[in-house]
């Protein structure tokens, strides 16, 4: 019976083999794709699509980022036009914010208001009332981030 003697640089080569594939296996698993392309704007970017938010926020719009507003991880922009009021509301998803532009003073159910300014950053946990004042340096532009797909539900006429 012949034997096969494996050289040391093939021992090197297959475990390297080896790391690549294990590499490109959890890239699958965690739903990365070769094919997706990075991202990289501003909120002054010509291409980006405003469209106009939900009718309980007059004054408001939106430009999705990355992701489906009907999935999870959702990434968008949202504008407030200076002096303009969001009315109290909840979300069935937790969100993360960074101030990008403008003075917003947002105020959560039970806590005392809080005036952000331009780099600050926000969370609000998922199910909680809270509204909202872009204050008169603005517009007010938001990044935000969601979990789970976008809802917005009004609490109470203001």
């Amino acid at each position: 019976m012949k034997t096969f003697k494996i050289k040391p640089y093939q021992k090197i080569m297959v475990s390297f083999a080896f790391v690549l594939f294990t590499i490109g296996m959890n890239a699958q698993s965690h739903g990365m794709s070769e094919t997706e392309n990075s991202i990289a704007t501003t909120i002054d970017n010509e291409n980006l699509e405003w469209l106009p938010a939900p009718d309980f926020f007059p004054g408001c719009s939106f430009t999705i980022l990355h992701g489906d507003i009907a999935k999870p991880n959702l990434d968008f922009f949202f504008k407030i036009e200076p002096n303009t009021k969001v009315v109290s509301h909840t979300h069935n998803s937790p969100e993360r914010m960074i101030l990008i532009s403008g003075d917003l003073e947002v105020q959560y159910e039970g806590e005392e208001p809080v005036v952000l300014k331009a780099g600050s950053y926000a969370y609000g946990p998922a199910g909680k009332p809270h509204k909202a004042k872009c204050l008169d340096n603005g517009p007010c532009v938001l990044f935000v981030a969601m979990v789970d797909p976008f809802d917005a539900v009004p609490t109470k006429k203001e």
